[in-house]
């Protein structure tokens, strides 16, 4: 579904994206492993429209997104969602109005219909009812994860984007957002793009890991085939991350 072919980002003359390869197989989970500041989100942001390429293309079914503007890159945009890092919750909506809010700005669907919908997201993500009146500060972190997940599923996208998902969360609840979205994405079949680097727990829903270094893609492949990759920086990265898991 996305190929990024030679993409090139740089900020003040730094360079940050280096000349990105990468394919993204539609209705697999490829999550991109990297230490921080290698450039991880800068990418997201590309493929969601929110920076544009000093060069390289970004191909979704065949379109080169980075060269979408007005409405080519809304209707784009109505097949992708994206999960933020903190969720991006609207603090002064609450929990009902927040998932409900892309079916009332972008549909025109009846009340009871966007109202169905939304229980049926919440059911979804083992959330209770009596949570729908709640507002974003009234919220643990781990609801507050899986309600930004139920927002971001509401319209059925075909793309997510899941920055650093479970930045924050204690282990139980990290394994309980994994399991949330390798179900969902069973059930829905979107394509996923997920940036994290929680090892190993995240290799137990992906299909395809591919390793950010110094602003390129050094490793890709299978999660077995990652853990087993013989390249020094691939390898000293999966023991500093699991060394300080076990810390």
């Amino acid at each position: 579904m996305i190929q990024i072919i030679d993409l090139y980002k740089s900020f003040s003359g730094q360079m940050v994206l280096d000349g990105i390869n990468l394919t993204i197989p539609t209705g697999r989970i490829t999550v991109i492993i990297g230490k921080s500041g290698e450039g991880k989100s800068v990418l997201l942001k590309h493929l969601i429209g929110l920076l544009k390429p000093d060069r390289g293309r970004i191909l979704v079914d065949e379109v080169d997104i980075a060269t979408l503007r007005g409405r080519r890159l809304r209707d784009f945009k109505e097949h992708l969602a994206m999960l933020f890092q903190e969720g991006a919750l609207f603090d002064s909506l609450n929990v009902f109005e927040n998932i409900a809010f892309p079916l009332r700005e972008k549909t025109h669907l009846p009340d009871a219909e966007i109202a169905r919908r939304v229980r049926l997201r919440l059911e979804q993500m083992h959330l209770r009812s009596e949570v729908e009146t709640k507002f974003p500060d009234e919220l643990s972190g781990g609801m507050k994860k899986r309600v930004a997940l139920a927002r971001a599923m509401i319209q059925e996208p075909e793309i997510i984007l899941f920055d650093e998902p479970v930045t924050g969360l204690d282990p139980p609840m990290i394994n309980t957002v994994f399991h949330l979205i390798e179900k969902t994405h069973r059930e829905s079949g979107y394509t996923a793009l997920l940036v994290d680097h929680d090892i190993p727990e995240v290799f137990t829903i992906a299909d395809q890991v591919a390793m950010l270094h110094r602003g390129r893609i050094v490793a890709c492949g299978t999660p077995e085939e990652i853990q087993a990759c013989p390249d020094p920086v691939v390898q000293s990265f999966l023991k500093g991350a699991i060394d300080l898991l076990e810390e």
